[in-house]
């Protein structure tokens, strides 16, 4: 996503703003220590000026692409007149759709993220978008069945992937199942025939010991449970055990506990350092409209999510690509001006080496003027720095590094300003 520029959630603020984005392209490093041109520091700056005899606060938004699971790595800091200033966290939903799994039949198996300018500019022109950030929090009072297994046993000296299976018969129309912790689904939708396995927790592999089958609707009946060697329930074995509870509850608790032993489990084992600071009512509410926008309470659910699998839910939605808000306030007195600063750590658009695209290993940079702001901007100026490492390729700026100029003025009615670099050998 593009460089998104600062916004108020007033209206008519009747304020004016100076801009300048500049990014940095110091050479970074491996793990290993060795150098890596990849991916730019921006620093967005802005003077805010009150051309009226009487000061305006205002709620600033700045706006940034990103992922939950990634919001560490992006590391955005905010200052008002040099001052480090402290912000609210807003997500707004999913930015992309869903798409085939290669084959073009209207399927929707895959996630389909935004892939250009546009995308975004459609995403965030009407408003609408940036009004569901800020929105309430969608509630899930709907009441459901939990059935929750625990106190396994199983002979895994003898079956290293023993496995058990719960099947049931439901009327599809009455009942909907949704799972936490289950590995495999099989159907028969002629004989409304469904059977749910887990391979059995040893306490060795990571496998987890939450497993739970949520009912929405008409509850079950009668179930079985069986005990197989391996996860292709082919041949039954005895030995494999479980304790199975039921209780009644809301969807909304039972996203709660799982959103909550989720980001347990990625703190613990994951390599996404802004997982620690990620809230939970951030998550869950993420969980939440992506259960109502493309699960089994949408209107049309993702072929993706026809399992139920909750567990594709609550990692998908770290990892999906979302415009994200930092909200703080600003008080430009009368007559005057405030200077805000935006950093963050961007990373480039770019081809896979497989692509056969002519633009491997090129970087692209975005920049966007005005899109989605409701401030008065007066001039936007863009600058590169450190950039003795790379050579544009393509760009619609007015940079010329040969010649030194690495500041450029922009025209705020152009909404789209692109900047391709490639980083020089050696």
């Amino acid at each position: 996503g593009p460089v998104f520029p600062l916004t108020t959630a007033e209206a008519d603020t009747g304020l004016t703003a100076e801009r300048t984005v500049t990014w940095d392209f110091a050479m970074g490093a491996y793990e290993d220590g060795s150098p890596r041109q990849w991916g730019a520091q921006v620093t967005d700056d802005y003077v805010l000026t009150n051309p009226t005899d009487s000061d305006i606060t205002v709620t600033a938004l700045y706006p940034f692409a990103g992922t939950l699971a990634g919001l560490g790595t992006i590391g955005t800091t905010v200052t008002v007149d040099g001052a480090e200033t402290p912000y609210a966290l807003h997500a707004g939903p999913y930015a992309g759709g869903f798409r085939d799994a290669g084959v073009d039949d209207g399927s929707t198996w895959n996630l389909s993220p935004p892939d250009s300018f546009d995308d975004y500019a459609d995403l965030l022109e009407s408003g609408a978008y940036l009004a569901q950030a800020l929105g309430d929090s969608p509630s899930l009072d709907t009441p459901v069945t939990v059935y929750r297994f625990s106190d396994f046993a199983a002979p895994h000296g003898e079956y290293r992937a023993a496995t058990q299976a719960v099947t049931l018969s439901i009327d599809p129309e009455e009942t909907t199942i949704l799972t936490y912790g289950f590995n495999g689904f099989s159907r028969d939708d002629d004989n409304a025939w469904q059977r749910y396995d887990y391979f059995v927790p040893d306490g060795v592999q990571a496998e987890s010991d939450l497993k739970l089958l949520v009912v929405l609707g008409e509850d079950i009946g009668d179930y079985t449970l069986q005990g197989y060697a391996d996860g292709g329930c082919d041949e039954p074995i005895d030995g494999v055990s479980c304790t199975v509870t039921r209780e009644e509850t809301t969807l909304d608790a039972v996203l709660s506990e799982l959103c909550r032993a989720e980001l347990a489990n990625q703190r613990q084992t994951s390599q996404w350092p802004g997982l620690a600071d990620l809230s939970l009512s951030l998550y869950q509410r993420a969980v939440t409209e992506a259960v109502l926008s493309s699960g089994a309470l949408a209107d049309t659910p993702a072929d993706r999510y026809i399992d139920g699998r909750l567990d594709d839910f609550l990692w998908d939605v770290l990892v999906q690509e979302r415009v994200l808000y930092l909200s703080f306030p600003v008080t430009v007195p009368a007559g005057g001006s405030v200077t805000v600063s935006a950093s963050l750590w961007k990373a480039p658009s770019y081809d896979f080496g497989c692509s056969g695209s002519e633009n491997v290993g090129l970087q692209g940079y975005d920049l966007a003027t005005a899109l989605g702001s409701a401030l008065t901007f007066t001039s936007q100026t863009a600058a590169l720095a450190n950039t003795e490492n790379i050579e544009i390729v393509r760009q619609n700026l007015g940079f010329d590094l040969e010649n030194g100029v690495t500041e450029v003025t922009l025209d705020p009615a152009e909404p789209h300003y692109y900047l391709e670099i490639r980083p020089l050998e050696g």
